[in-house]
């Protein structure tokens, strides 16, 4: 199977301080890779570079064994297939859960064309399909901003897979949440899967056990190992700089 996403060698270096030092990451079709690692491993910052937030100073960001996107622009990756919801909800508060989803379809057109077109057919399934995959039919015309912080999450997730991605990148999506919005999001990410890649940083070991295929441990700016949750946790370089460490985690 050829990797949808290839990180090689990638270097970010901030003020002289190495925020990633030669980083190599492979990511497939329908795969969920976790992130995981002390704070200021550098997983956030890869997911930056992913996403174009961030421009690495040296390596390749490969798409689908084609398109090198270390130089493009954020609206540039997005237009080709790959999305990023950060940790905190970036939602239009004021307008509704249905407009929210309406101002995210995956369409060439202005702003305000979009607001002042009318939705075809087509559009309202797939917004329809959505608000049921998020778990937000009752909640369509409730204003976005009342919404409980889990559902904030998932509404988010929601906008982003509008965008019709192949690569979902998410930062800690957990946070905040209860153990049964937790549960919930776990079960969205396996169903996201299906149909698009997903790569995860998150610091919830518990969560990490329960809903990852694969993982990858990240230190002091380099990928330390790979594999299932169980083989990692197996490995002592992992039991001494992370697993073993609960502080680190904070």
């Amino acid at each position: 199977m050829q990797p949808i996403l290839s990180c090689r060698d990638v270097k970010v270096s901030f003020n002289g301080f190495q925020a990633l030092q030669g980083v190599d990451l492979t990511v497939y079709p329908q795969e969920v890779r976790f992130l995981i690692g002390p704070n200021g491993a550098g997983k956030t910052t890869l997911l930056d570079v992913i996403c174009g937030k961030t421009k690495a100073s040296d390596g390749e960001v490969v798409y689908r064994e084609t398109e090198n996107i270390r130089r493009l622009q954020e609206h540039q990756i997005v237009h080709l297939g790959i999305t990023r919801k950060f940790q905190a909800p970036s939602i239009f508060a004021n307008l509704t859960v249905w407009e929210n989803l309406e101002l995210s379809l995956k369409q060439k057109r202005s702003l305000w064309a979009v607001m002042r077109a009318r939705l075809i057919k087509e559009d309202k399934e797939k917004m329809e399909a959505m608000l049921g995959r998020i778990g937000l039919a009752h909640q369509r015309h409730q204003q976005a901003g009342m919404l409980a912080h889990g559902q904030k999450q998932w509404l988010e997730i929601g906008m982003q897979l509008m965008q019709e991605p192949e690569i979902l990148l998410l930062d800690e999506p957990i946070a905040g949440m209860s153990e049964t919005e937790r549960y919930k999001t776990g079960e969205l990410i396996h169903e996201i899967s299906q149909n698009c890649s997903v790569l995860i940083v998150e610091h919830d070991m518990e969560f990490v056990r329960n809903f990852s295929k694969q993982v990858t441990v990240m230190h002091e700016g380099r990928v330390l190992c790979e594999g299932t949750m169980a083989e990692i946790q197996q490995n002592e370089q992992v039991a001494e700089v992370y697993l073993g460490r609960r502080e680190s985690a904070c």
